[in-house]
């Protein structure tokens, strides 16, 4: 019980000496209440009306129709999609088919110079070497 008590009054004083400082004036909102119901500048392209607001998602329900313009722009972003998946696969089957022909390659290598080394090694001497 005892360290309940500690850790409550530790708590309490931070609480206490965050509230004094002065940086706690600095970081706390503004109470003017002007500017939280008509903002200005910038703020005015972010926020919208309450009323503008819920008649926006009263008029756009689960099975409304989209406007053409969210058609389009969901179309360009599937597009969009679409290519950079096209062009990953491309470069991904690229990669392999230069690793898959620089293997063939080294395999076609090796068989030729072991086939050189049998050559070598059963040569009788009666035929040229070819």
């Amino acid at each position: 019980m005892s360290w309940t008590c500690a850790t409550l009054l530790a708590l309490l004083t931070v609480l206490l000496a965050l509230s004094w400082s002065p940086e706690a004036e600095s970081a706390s909102v503004p109470s003017s209440t002007g500017s939280a119901k008509d903002p200005q500048g910038p703020l005015k392209k972010i926020f919208m009306k309450e009323a503008d607001a819920s008649n926006f998602f009263r008029r756009r329900t689960r099975r409304g129709a989209k406007s053409q313009d969210e058609i389009n722009a969901e179309q360009r972003q599937i597009l969009a999609a679409d290519e950079r998946r096209r062009e990953f696969h491309e470069q991904k089957r690229n990669e392999f088919e230069n690793y898959a022909e620089e293997e063939n390659d080294e395999q076609d290598e090796r068989t030729r110079e072991s086939t050189e080394q049998w050559r070598e090694y059963h040569y009788d001497g009666m035929h040229p070497p070819q």
